[in-house]
């Protein structure tokens, strides 16, 4: 497996794993108070736009050639850590 594979990979699991924690923050969305919904929600929304570009950062990671993907690095490790701070927060608003 090259590094691109395994870099892919990597950001493939973290993204699934996001995905999974968003979930998780939407059901407990649904399960709040109606003034406390909608500013979970608006959360939400945020989250799930940031995971939207990640996803596509992704897609361009996997479109490029071998050479051009390290290009690509920088700006997807900051699109992750910014989903990732952003899914660490709202985890810790939403508790």
């Amino acid at each position: 497996m090259s590094m691109k594979e395994s870099y892919e990979q990597k950001l493939q699991a973290q993204l699934d794993e996001w995905g999974a924690q968003i979930d998780k923050l939407k059901a407990k969305a649904d399960g709040a108070e109606a003034d406390i919904q909608l500013e979970y929600y608006k959360q939400i929304e945020e989250l799930r736009s940031m995971q939207k570009s990640a996803t596509d950062k992704l897609s361009e990671l996997k479109d490029a050639g071998d050479n051009a993907w390290e290009d690509l690095k920088a700006g997807i490790d900051n699109a992750w850590d910014s989903l990732g701070n952003a899914v660490k927060s709202a985890a810790s608003k939403f508790k």
